[in-house]
């Protein structure tokens, strides 16, 4: 967007091309390596951790440089810009509970749980898939483990298996089947404890997930 409203190759505004800072190479930190310590960043005192050249932060789209744009989340960015496609991307990462995440956050910033929910948004237009999904509603509101849930079913009536490995309660009420383990944890579980709808489970004495849901589901 930037190149095409400026007029210029939009290669410029890749952090890793030549309109990156030299300096940094488009980190916008330099590394200083602490030997048996783990490595210290300082913001690049050239581009004061911006990451880009001064000509490249002087082209604008809609006022914001490309800095500012990249510090966007991806909430704010869907009134941003005017892309159906841009618009139906972004739309996809708030499905999932993502809105939150900065247009220019790195991956090795992101949770485990983030990291499956962003691979689950770029993979929600394919039909026929088998997903497994391990513990995705980590560090979640309650509000965006609502999208999620509906995010999955979805998947499911869209012809896609799913397979989560969870011990939220809010999200084991609501699947078809249920597997679990047990008794305890470690050394002292991997048994198949109780098997079946959210419904057989209760009936089982034996399932502590069991005995916790038939305080959750409507009788």
């Amino acid at each position: 967007m930037l190149g095409k409203e400026n007029g210029v190759n939009k290669a410029l505004f890749s952090s890793n091309s030549k309109g990156a800072c030299p300096d940094c190479g488009g980190l916008g930190y330099n590394k200083i390596d602490m030997h048996f310590m783990a490595d210290v960043k300082i913001p690049c005192e050239t581009c004061e951790g911006r990451k880009y050249t001064p000509e490249v932060l002087g082209y604008k789209y809609k006022g914001r440089n490309i800095f500012e744009i990249l510090e966007v989340t991806s909430e704010e960015a869907y009134d941003l810009f005017d892309s159906k496609e841009i618009k139906d991307r972004l739309k996809m990462l708030t499905d999932v509970g993502l809105g939150y995440l900065k247009l220019g956050q790195t991956l090795d910033t992101l949770s485990g749980g983030e990291s499956q929910r962003l691979k689950l948004a770029s993979n929600l237009h394919k039909k026929g898939e088998f997903y497994v999904l391990d513990e995705p509603t980590s560090g979640l509101h309650l509000a965006d483990i609502e999208k999620l849930l509906s995010l999955l079913q979805n998947l499911v009536d869209h012809g896609n298996s799913v397979l989560v490995i969870e011990h939220n309660l809010e999200v084991i009420k609501t699947a078809d089947w249920i597997i679990d383990l047990g008794p305890e944890g470690g050394d002292a579980g991997g048994k198949v404890v109780a098997e079946g709808t959210p419904e057989d489970i209760t009936q089982v004495k034996e399932s502590y997930t069991g005995q916790y849901l038939l305080k959750m589901l409507p009788y």
